[in-house]
Parts: C-alpha cells; sequence; structure tokens
C-alpha cells in the first residue's frame, strides 16, 4: 500500500470520527436541557452548547479512537470509542472555558470566550464579575457532563473501571499542570525547567498519552501497548504545546484563533520565553523585562519581543526541542508495539499536530 493510500484512508476515518463524535456530543446535548425555564439561564446553555459543538478540531477524540483502534477495538464496534471521545471533548470544553477565565482571554476559536459573551458588550466590572462566575459554573457543568457520558460506554466492568482510573488521573494531572502555570506567573525562579513541567502536565499527558491510553483501555489493552502508547505520547504532546508557543507569538489570528499578542500580554511563561530570559543580555534583557508581560504592550515593541526571541536563538532552540522530540515518537513507531494500522495513523497524525494541520 503506498503512503498516498494510507495517508487517504487516514483522513477519510478521522473525518467519518470526527463526525460520529460531533454527532454524540449534539445527541447528548440535545437530551440535558436547561431544568428551569429562566432565559438567560437558557442563554447560557445555549452558549455552552454552541462552544461544544461548533469549535474544535476533536484531537482527543482522534487520539483515543486510534489508541482503541491499535488494541483491537474495531472487532467490537465502535460506539466506545466514539462515546469516550465525546466526553473527552466535554472535559476539554470545561477546561477551556475556566482557562480563558484565568487567562483574561477574549477570543477562543476566533469567537468571543464564554466568560466575555455571558458579561455582555458593556464590561461594566459588575458584568464582568458575573460572566465569569457564570462561565465557571458552564465549566463545571461540562466536566459533569464528561463524566456521565464516560459511563455510557458500554464495555464490561473491568474496562470501564480502567477507562474511568485513566481518565480520572488525566484531570488530576491536567490540574495540576494548570496550578504550575498560575505559579509561574508569581515565582521569580520559575524557568524552563518549570516551563517543561507544565506542558507535561497541562499539555501532554492529556492531549496525546492519556487519550491513547483510555482507547486502548476501553478495548481491553495490556500494559506494554499502554506503555508504548505513553512512550509516543509524551514526546507528541510536547511538541504539539512547543509549536504552540511559537504560534502564541508569531502566529497569526486566522490560524490560532486568539490575537497574537496576548500570550505576550499577559506574561506567560513558556519554554520559548524562559528560553529567551535566560539568553538575554543588556538591552535584550531590558526590552525582555519592559515589555513582557505589560499589558500596555502595542505592535511596535511586539516586533521588538519578537526579534529579541530570534535574535537569542531562543526561537531555534525551540525548534531543535520539537524536533528531537517528534523523532523520539516516532522512534517508538519503529520500534513495533504498537499494531501496525495504529501506527501507519499515528504516523500521519504526528506530523499533522506539530504542524497544526489537523
Amino acid at each position: 500500500m503506498t503512503a498516498e493510500v494510507v495517508e487517504t484512508s487516514v483522513a477519510r476515518i478521522i473525518d467519518r470520527v470526527r463526525r460520529q463524535v460531533d454527532d454524540r456530543l449534539v445527541r447528548f446535548l440535545d437530551a440535558h436541557l436547561p431544568p428551569v425555564d429562566d432565559p438567560d439561564v437558557v442563554e447560557g446553555y445555549r452558549l455552552l452548547r454552541e462552544f461544544v459543538v461548533d469549535g474544535g478540531k476533536r484531537i482527543r477524540p482522534i487520539l483515543c479512537y486510534w489508541g482503541w483502534r491499535g488494541a483491537g477495538g474495531e472487532d467490537h464496534g465502535e460506539e466506545p470509542a466514539i462515546c469516550a471521545g465525546a466526553a473527552l471533548e466535554l472535559c476539554h470544553a470545561g477546561l477551556l472555558i475556566h482557562d480563558d477565565i484565568m487567562d483574561g482571554s477574549d477570543l477562543r476559536r476566533g469567537r468571543p470566550t464564554i466568560h466575555r459573551n455571558l458579561a455582555g458588550s458593556d464590561r461594566q466590572p459588575a458584568d464582568r464579575g458575573f460572566g465569569n462566575s457564570a462561565a465557571i459554573l458552564l465549566g463545571v457543568l461540562a466536566q459533569a457532563w464528561a463524566d456521565e457520558l464516560l459511563g455510557e460506554v458500554g464495555v464490561d466492568e473491568a474496562r470501564t473501571r480502567a477507562v474511568r482510573m485513566l481518565f480520572y488521573q488525566m484531570r488530576m494531572e491536567v490540574i495540576s499542570g494548570q496550578y504550575l502555570d498560575l505559579l509561574a506567573r508569581i515565582r521569580e525562579d520559575a524557568g524552563v525547567d518549570h516551563a517543561l513541567t507544565v506542558i507535561r502536565y497541562k499539555t501532554a499527558k492529556y492531549t496525546v498519552e492519556r487519550p491513547l491510553q483510555i482507547g486502548g483501555a476501553l478495548a481491553g489493552a495490556e500494559p506494554p501497548l499502554l506503555e508504548a502508547y505513553s512512550r509516543f505520547g509524551l514526546p507528541l504532546g510536547e511538541a504539539f504545546q512547543l509549536r504552540d508557543d511559537i504560534l502564541g507569538v508569531f502566529g497569526d489570528t486566522a490560524t490560532t484563533g486568539k490575537p497574537v499578542v496576548d500570550d505576550l500580554r499577559e506574561g506567560k511563561q513558556t519554554v520559548l520565553i524562559a528560553q529567551a530570559f535566560d539568553r538575554a543580555r543588556g538591552p535584550q534583557r531590558d526590552q525582555l523585562r519592559a515589555w513582557y508581560g505589560n499589558p500596555d504592550l502595542d505592535e511596535r515593541h511586539t516586533a521588538v519581543l519578537r526579534q529579541v526571541i530570534v535574535d537569542t536563538g531562543a526561537l531555534a532552540h525551540v525548534e531543535s526541542l520539537i524536533a528531537r522530540r517528534v523523532d523520539e515518537a516516532l522512534g517508538t513507531l519503529r520500534d513495533g508495539a504498537i499494531p501496525a494500522q495504529a501506527r501507519e495513523a499515528l504516523t500521519l497524525l504526528t506530523g499533522r499536530l506539530t504542524d497544526r494541520v489537523l
């Protein structure tokens, strides 16, 4: 089978999985209407539904599907993998809503964030407080729905228990990673090592490793396969986030769905920025200290910061970190621990995820 045929076949499966996950989410949300008829509560539910159904690339459900398929799950029907993938997407939605509040983000996926929508257009202090508080509740609701939907996977008790344990572990890890991310904003000594730990727990485990393992556990995967998913998933997940950090500074709004200056104004402690601070000297360091995390950052000084990141070699270094992690992930695929069909799909997904074309 040629590479082109494999890529076409995998791409068709990915598109089909997306559609099935979307259909499962719609059916679930149709059955979970507001229990009260207050128009503002109804509007909150509508915003949450729109956020879940009308956006996102379904990365975690797709990886869950291939983890399930790699463990032989296709012999027993796809519904368990689709259901678990939809639960992962609800979990993801809840976490994104809370992340946007903590980051003070106005845009997500090219649209106003949930808390901004709920605050209204005038953005008075009381309105902002309501918007944040109401969005927190909707994020919690999405998390509760994720638990409920996960309970509908329809596999035997042992597999259900294994899936739940991985799901709960994933959620604990991503919350811990988010906590570390918040701590980085107040710790003066939060450097490269801290930033690398954040991306492992906030992104790599939650985006790639655990969804693959959850899919595998659904199909009764043995420990060696789950370990192979981890060896593949962690470096790929880190490469995925490192690319996201670069796009947060050098990307464009059409690609990222939010103003690229947001990360710089927010003062987000990424590996890219930690490397720039480590390498900067004299005027370069002065520019970073003056403008990174400055809410008054403008386009002119954004360009200055970008040039500092390039001139210090921080950008080139992070690109090398991405390349090394991609090589590590692909090396796991080459060792044969993951069955052939899943291996072919994950090879394709490795390129798409790190190049942001999925």
